[in-house]
């Protein structure tokens, strides 16, 4: 059974950045410092998807300006991918902005995750660049 928690309690952000941890550092190879910056402080909120009590996903909650809200560090264990669990956290997360008062979502993608995002009604709208060393694209959706 999955459980999908959101928050800044100690125990979410620091799940959310062992997630982090395990998917950007890890696997990715992106430097810690790079990965991890000034917005992670103590009164951040994180989205983290469980299941059966594990940890398996993970969105940082943030807005980028009054209207817009910007998932950012998004990530999913590699063991869970292509199961449904990252759309299942991005709708949530994308609930949660509405019911906030945003009325659009703006993100940064790894190429590899465009057409991900192009599924969930996301359109791109920016040149391929590279951000620490992945190549992205800035992407945007009307919630």
């Amino acid at each position: 059974m999955d459980k999908i928690s959101f928050g800044c309690q100690s125990v979410l952000q620091t799940t959310a950045l062992y997630l982090r941890y395990c998917v950007f550092v890890l696997e990715q190879k992106i430097k810690p410092e790079l990965e991890f910056d000034s917005l992670d402080d103590t009164k951040r909120k994180y989205f983290v998807l469980f299941i059966a009590d594990n940890p398996i996903a993970t969105i940082r909650y943030q807005a980028l300006d009054e209207k817009t809200i910007q998932p950012d560090r998004f990530c999913v264990l590699k063991a869970y991918r292509k199961r449904g669990y990252g759309r299942k956290l991005l709708t949530v997360y994308e609930a949660q902005a509405k019911k906030d008062g945003h009325s659009f979502s703006q993100l940064t993608a790894e190429i590899e995750a465009v057409a991900f995002y192009q599924k969930l009604g996301y359109q791109i709208i920016s040149e391929v660049f590279i951000e620490d060393g992945l190549l992205c694209q800035k992407m945007a959706k009307k919630l």
